[in-house]
């Protein structure tokens, strides 16, 4: 019976020089091979010519480069780009590209499905399925990096406002965030193999800066991340108490607030940066008053962050509404009156549901997109207003909210 081949997607660079050397080969091969794959994108090993002939023999033999097949291509208005990708038996994940003017951003899915089922996101509702191998992870990256390189569009957005990377590599994307479909942290070793691909010079090079993991926030794996592989870190937090957290963010029944915020601190040091995000989800009248605003204060006064506010992106099953752009700066006023950072996410590709929250709308139920469109006048409305009421600027991978007045980082709000 013939052995299955080898993706050579799913080895970082350790274990792609493990395999060379267990093919009898020189330790320079696999260097090669680490060159041919992820920087110049080539699948076909008979491409690979600076590879000896009976070594790509044995490769063609016993291995492959094969990432997800793309079941559709949808490009938005504003130049986001999302890609549903097969997974197989009937499952798929999604990816989405959104360029800006400084950078090209990348968020990736790890998992088929979610276990953790956050109330406001919409690949809860689908379930989990299984977790992503990592050549199926970092196959997103590759896919997404090398198909860009030759989209005209992508390059003349890059020449016009060139991101970090390209004069040097010609990289488009710049910066990867795991925010996709999935808990990353639940499926920690293969997250792990692909961020350290996504960090190593020999494939993509990016700074630990530049890759942030999300996380619901499974404790025990917040601590090994920053011994394995720290990189830059958001936690999704949603509610300043247990309580409504338990109702918003299961999870917080196993890992309450008290030791998710411990081992936040315990990640601190290691961080890429000297602060870490906490993400809330603006849901009207459930988590945006002023009274757990000033609570979200006390909350995290003594930990060095960045509060980004998410407007909710609505989706028929999740029976919540998006807070108003009022209140969301009402919200945002109060958090910045503490002297915290506070920032919005600007919504972006919500005209092919790849706006925060909303992935897995192919994947559930295709028809999604023209059930909300009883929503779509209030957010047009709210987005206006937005843009009118929040001055909107970049940070590595949100739009910041700018206060007028000096920040500081740990002032606490007097009651």
């Amino acid at each position: 019976m013939t052995s299955p081949r080898v993706n050579l997607l799913d080895f970082d660079a350790d274990q792609m020089a493990a395999y060379v050397a267990g093919l009898s080969e020189k330790p320079f091969r696999a260097k090669q091979l680490m060159q041919w794959i992820h920087q110049r994108g080539v699948s076909d090993i008979n491409d690979m010519s600076d590879l000896a002939k009976s070594f790509r023999a044995t490769l063609l033999d016993k291995a492959e480069v094969l990432s997800l097949p793309v079941i559709k291509d949808e490009h938005a208005a504003d130049g986001t780009r999302k890609w549903l990708l097969d997974v197989g038996a009937g499952n798929a994940v999604e990816s989405v590209f959104i360029p800006e003017d400084d950078r090209g951003t990348l968020c990736i899915s790890s998992q088929a499905g979610c276990a953790v089922n956050c109330r406001f996101c919409s690949t809860g509702h689908q379930g989990f399925s299984r977790n992503l191998t990592a050549g199926e992870i970092i196959g997103q990256l590759w896919f997404a990096e090398h198909l860009l390189r030759n989209d005209p569009n992508a390059i003349r957005r890059i020449e016009a406002y060139p991101t970090p990377g390209w004069e040097h590599t010609g990289r488009v994307i710049s910066n990867v965030v795991l925010m996709g479909m999935g808990e990353p942290l639940l499926n920690y070793d293969n997250v792990v193999t692909a961020l350290r691909l996504m960090l190593d010079d020999r494939a993509y090079g990016l700074s630990r800066r530049r890759v942030t993991v999300s996380t619901s926030g499974v404790v025990p794996m917040i601590d090994r991340l920053a011994q394995d592989c720290p990189v830059a870190l958001a936690v999704s937090l949603h509610a300043p108490n247990d309580k409504l957290r338990d109702q918003l963010v299961p999870l917080n029944l196993k890992y309450p607030l008290r030791e998710l915020l411990a081992a936040c601190e315990r990640y601190l040091p290691f961080a890429p940066r000297d602060f870490l995000t906490f993400e809330y989800c603006m849901l009207d009248g459930v988590n945006d008053s002023d009274v757990q605003a000033k609570e979200l204060v006390r909350l995290l006064a003594n930990i060095k962050c960045k509060i980004n506010l998410i407007p909710f992106n609505p989706f028929p099953e999740s029976g919540l509404k998006r807070s108003s752009a009022q209140r969301i700066h009402a919200f945002a006023s109060i958090l910045l009156d503490a002297g915290m950072v506070a920032t919005v996410r600007k919504t972006r590709g919500d005209d092919i549901a790849a706006a925060c929250g909303q992935l897995a709308g192919d994947v559930v139920d295709r028809t999604r997109v023209r059930e909300r469109a009883v929503h779509d006048n209030q957010i047009k409305m709210d987005q206006d207003d937005q843009a009118k009421d929040l001055e909107l600027d970049d940070d590595e991978e949100e739009q910041e909210y700018q206060p007028e007045r000096p920040v500081q980082w740990l002032k606490r709000l007097d009651d």
